[in-house]
């Protein structure tokens, strides 16, 4: 790891952190030098990435939580600092987008896709954005997706959730200025868990630039850049992570 990417003696939480890219940007942080506290629903999928973490060196701390429940947010921030005293870097990655016809949906899938995707995000990066800009700063990363500007069809809730979490991006950037950074990443394709239920040629091929999905690895560097002090300038904005998406 460069020094550039340094994150000796930061506290990073990154929520859906026990597989897919929350576990690639947890395991990277911690390569960092950062501390990590892995927050999803499944203790097991937490504790052993907790587990890969302290083998890294590196505090873990491994947490049970609906991130779109703001009760269990709320219970998520107060551990945290109580074990902890600070979060530095917050990465609100846990969320989930079923494909259904639009016609089809329930009220309550609805209401959930939108509570995982953007109530619960916004709950936590508003809590911990506040804690940060009363202390000493810190870096907030939310994982939007390309859904959120171009058209796919069946996912209408998702893509209005992760709009939203763009426009709130842009916004709490500007109320926790100018200790707290605020950004997102919109990414594409990736081989993560969901990519078992895709056809073969899904998994090898993608509209896109780079024309294939990518590799979940291929998130870290995007995410260290955001969450070091080499992106001191960078606020308010979507970073596409996609492999050249086409619209």
């Amino acid at each position: 790891m460069t020094d550039m990417f340094d994150l000796t003696g930061k506290v990073a939480l990154v929520t859906g952190g026990s597989r897919g890219l929350g576990l690639e940007m947890a395991l990277a942080f911690a390569d960092a030098g950062a501390d990590v506290i892995v927050a999803s629903r499944k203790i097991e999928g937490c504790e052993a990435a907790a587990e890969a973490i302290r083998a890294r060196g590196r505090r873990a701390l491994a947490l049970s939580v609906h991130a779109g429940r703001w009760e269990e947010v709320e219970r998520l921030v107060e551990r945290t600092y109580a074990d902890f005293g600070c979060v530095d870097i917050l990465v609100n990655n846990a969320g989930m987008g079923p494909s259904h016809p639009s016609h089809e949906m329930t009220e309550a899938l609805f209401d959930k896709v939108v509570a995982l995707n953007f109530k619960g995000p916004f709950r936590l990066a508003s809590l911990i954005g506040h804690r940060m800009a009363q202390g000493e700063g810190g870096s907030i990363i939310n994982i939007s997706s390309g859904a959120s500007w171009k058209a796919m069809p069946r996912v209408v809730a998702y893509a209005g959730a992760k709009a939203a979490l763009n426009a709130m991006t842009i916004a709490l950037a500007q109320e926790y200025a100018p200790k707290v950074r605020v950004n997102a990443i919109a990414a594409g394709p990736f081989l993560t868990d969901i990519a078992k239920a895709w056809s073969e040629a899904q998994r090898e091929t993608a509209p896109n630039a780079a024309g294939r999905p990518g590799r979940a690895d291929e998130i870290v560097t995007s995410a260290l850049y955001l969450a070091s002090p080499h992106s001191s300038y960078v606020s308010g904005t979507v970073i596409r992570c996609d492999g050249g998406l086409r619209g």
